[in-house]
């Protein structure tokens, strides 16, 4: 059966099996294969069994719930994947140092790091969330006052427009030399730089949002006795509602970027901290732990905006395609 929309793949209830298989396949190399490098296995052999536990669990679930089995048995092809990549991965590294220590780690020797280092990484994990989400909340609202006011008034738009595509060019970080020297310490030049990368996408989108509003709509609203207001605050800004999380999606990965960066030069806490640290002594297991935690981040991030996406615009449902 092919499924229309979004879940386009074949949907079949058996599908999730090879992807359980692929995970059995990585075990099986990691448990049974010979060790070349010196790694403590037993971390990645439970994340192994835990991740094939939670398929088989979703798995269940599915057949109960259909809608849930759409999603599920979409991403069970990407699933065979990652397992069959990770058996790959292991024999060319612990299995064989075919691809050589300290620069690539395998997937052992990152899962062992994350157990073993698990209390900093969490603490480095807080720091970080902290400070992104300080500097992103504060870019996203200047972001938003700023494009209202851009794409609605006029002359708003003649000072502050110029300004942002001045502005909107820049690289937050290379802020950071001024910043530094303003701010009393690393926390708030942080939100600085991260509430300057995150406000230029946000007021752009913002304003281009609203400025597209059909005119129609407006001399509609003035026949049945809307005042200024109204327009703004019922027609324009609703309008500009797919706009405003486009940006805040794009401010979402420049702030993360600049998160980083900003936590690499002066800060004393952070995964930006951590991975500078850890460069310096070449645990660049460390260094992939970190990295993959921020992938993870960044994604659950995404996934909770396309879901404030989607509940805010379910009126679309059917309407647009």
């Amino acid at each position: 059966m092919q499924n229309k929309g979004n879940y386009w793949k074949s949907q079949s209830r058996y599908r999730l099996l090879p992807a359980i298989l692929a995970l059995g396949i990585a075990f099986g190399v990691n448990v049974w294969t010979p060790n070349v490098q010196g790694v403590y296995t037993v971390p990645y052999q439970i994340f192994l069994i835990g991740f094939a536990a939670v398929l088989v669990i979703l798995w269940v679930v599915s057949l109960f719930v259909s809608t849930f089995g759409l999603k599920l048995y979409h991403q069970a092809q990407f699933i065979t994947a990652v397992g069959l990549v990770l058996a790959l991965w292991d024999l060319l590294t612990t299995k064989s140092a075919i691809i050589p220590l300290p620069f690539f780690p395998g997937p052992a020797q990152i899962v062992g790091v994350m157990f073993r280092e698990r209390a900093m990484l969490l603490l480095s994990t807080a720091y970080s969330m902290r400070l992104f989400f300080a500097g992103l909340i504060t870019g996203t609202l200047l972001g938003l006052v700023t494009g209202i006011l851009i794409g609605w008034y006029r002359e708003w738009n003649y000072w502050l427009f110029p300004l942002i595509k001045i502005t909107g060019v820049i690289p937050a970080i290379a802020w950071m030399p001024i910043a530094i020297v303003i701010f009393p310490n690393t926390f708030i030049t942080g939100v600085f730089l991260i509430a300057i990368a995150s406000w230029f996408s946000v007021a752009f989108m913002v304003s281009t949002g609203i400025s597209s509003t059909s005119k129609a709509y407006y001399e509609v609203a003035r026949t049945l006795g809307a005042n200024e207001a109204y327009l703004l605050f019922r027609i324009a800004i609703p309008n500009a509602v797919p706009s405003i999380f486009t940006g805040i999606s794009t401010a979402t990965g420049l702030s993360f970027v600049t998160l980083v960066v900003s936590e690499m030069i002066g800060a004393k806490a952070g995964l930006g901290w951590y991975i500078n640290w850890a460069k310096g002594w070449s645990a660049y297991d460390k260094v992939y732990a970190c990295i993959i935690i921020m992938g993870v981040s960044f994604s659950i991030f995404l996934t909770i905006i396309t879901l404030c996406r989607n509940y805010f615009l379910r009126w679309q449902k059917g309407v647009v395609l």
